[in-house]
């Protein structure tokens, strides 16, 4: 019987000793979780909305969406569900003759500076802030900027709660971070979640390298605040990956760094400059690679540098850009964001790859034009194919598994293109189809070499060992793009 005791007593000493150790271990996971309540408690106050009032035309359902007989409550529903007349971020979907568009900003400085988004108050009116604490003020806007999404408001107001601005070059992959921000109109919402990746760039900007989060941003968060566990705001919420127009596990936010040095460029004159070095670039792959003899795949390969500008007498279609200045341009992507924050008029060293061999140039960064007149140096694209060849020359090209003609001077001026260059007329094999190259195109280098007519194109082509990868620059609606193809 004592024995017995004592088995049970044992028994339950171990029951309980385990029942003890579940409680620490969750008291300590609990603990080990960041604690947002005084973050949020400390930061909202100076977290606002921003609506904003655009003029439109009253919009009109199509017939096929209005209902037999004049039914109220059907027409009300089809407007909400199919979003006709776009009333703006997180405003009604029907646009009147005042749509409004809903976003979200935070107060940079007690007299009244506010910071938001530039697809917020693009095309405004009228700029409506609202505080935390309900009042509203008329805004002005200082200053916005498309190509960072970056916009400066002014509010007459004194003695405003701001945000602490924190330092986003120290923001690391897998760290917490909050957002505050109106979506869908509900102010004051928070958010939470971690950083999935540093300096994304996303295929349209080009100049940001985003912040990635998972943190749930939704249509009004938008120029509302990113903070870090300190309280520091280190992100301005901009964009989000969405199939369904909500959120979905991917948001972008603006590094507040970058945000921080077109703020101030927009508070002294209104407007933004950036550094250019005007060149078109693509990313290295591992097949572009090896035919430039690199190990691996790295840095900005200069597809085609523009006429006139900074860059035109020193660097050259073909080049592989690897180091900026000193810093090492592990792709394509980086690049822009690092000439683009570089001043006008200052000379910098590119680190190049050239023929196959690394050396080291001296340039002076230029200020990028504005998009009409990028546009203007771009050209019209015009169609190529309004170029003729004669019959016999058709069939050059045959290594890389293509037809192609020769060009006039017609073509190559609607091309944009200053000399040299062959029409693909036809596809006709594997190199040329497994590459992406298209009839339409123009190829206007091999392997390093320029392309002037059919019979260089079949010369070039003729030294090249079977099995080879080569690197053929094509030209493509007004673009340059190097292909890498295998010679058969």
């Amino acid at each position: 019987m004592n024995r017995a005791y004592r088995i049970r007593s044992v028994s339950l000493f171990y029951a309980l000793l385990v029942l003890f150790l579940l409680a620490g271990t969750t008291v300590q996971a609990r603990n080990s979780l960041p604690e947002f309540a005084t973050l949020v408690k400390e930061n909202s106050p100076a977290v606002v909305n921003v609506t904003t009032s655009r003029k439109l035309e009253r919009q009109v359902l199509p017939e096929r969406f209005r209902s037999p007989e004049t039914d109220e409550l059907f027409d009300e529903l089809m407007k909400r569900f199919f979003d006709f007349g776009g009333g703006g971020e997180g405003g009604p979907p029907f646009g009147g003759p005042d749509a409004d568009a809903r976003g979200s900003g935070f107060i940079l400085s007690a007299d009244g500076y506010v910071v938001t988004n530039h697809h917020v108050v693009e095309g405004a009116d009228e700029i409506t802030v609202k505080l935390n604490d309900r009042r509203e003020f008329k805004a002005r806007l200082v200053g916005s900027d498309k190509r960072s999404d970056v916009a400066l408001l002014k509010i007459e107001a004194t003695g405003l709660p701001t945000l602490k601005i924190g330092d986003s070059s120290q923001l690391e992959v897998g760290e917490w971070v909050l957002a505050i921000g109106s979506p869908f109109g509900f102010e004051s919402s928070a958010t939470s979640g971690i950083v999935s990746a540093t300096g994304r760039s996303l295929p349209n900007d080009s100049y940001v390298p985003f912040i990635q989060t998972d943190v749930a941003i939704n249509p009004g968060n938008s120029g509302g605040p990113l903070f870090n566990l300190d309280g520091e705001v280190i992100g301005i919420n901009s964009q989000i990956y969405s199939r369904s127009g909500g959120f979905m596990g991917v948001s972008f936010a603006i590094p507040v760094n970058m945000a921080m040095d077109v703020i101030g460029q927009l508070k002294a004159r209104g407007k933004v400059s950036r550094g250019w070095i005007g060149v078109y670039i693509q990313e290295v792959d591992q097949e572009l690679a090896r035919s430039f003899g690199m190990t691996t795949p790295s840095g900005a390969l200069v597809a085609q540098v523009m006429k006139d500008g900074p860059s035109s007498e020193v660097l050259q279609t073909g080049d592989v850009i690897l180091a900026f200045n000193g810093q090492p341009v592990s792709s394509a992507a980086v690049l822009p964001s690092m000439v683009g924050t570089t001043h006008a008029g200052q000379e910098v060293e590119l680190s190049i790859l050239r023929n196959k061999a690394r050396q080291n140039v001296l340039m002076t960064i230029g200020e990028l034009p504005g998009e009409d007149e990028l546009a203007t140096r771009e050209g019209d694209g015009s169609d190529p194919s309004a170029s003729a060849a004669p019959e016999e020359e058709k069939k050059a090209g045959s290594r890389l598994g293509v037809e192609v003609a020769a060009l006039d001077d017609i073509a190559r001026k609607g091309l944009n293109i200053g000399s040299g260059g062959v029409l693909v007329e036809r596809v006709v094999g594997d190199p040329a189809r497994k590459s992406g190259l298209n009839a339409g195109d123009v190829i206007t280098m091999v392997d390093g070499k320029q392309i002037d007519s059919p019979e260089t194109l079949d010369t070039v082509l003729a030294g090249l060992k079977v099995g080879e990868t080569i690197a053929v620059l094509v030209h493509r609606d007004s673009a340059a793009r190097f292909l890498a193809m295998k010679i058969e």
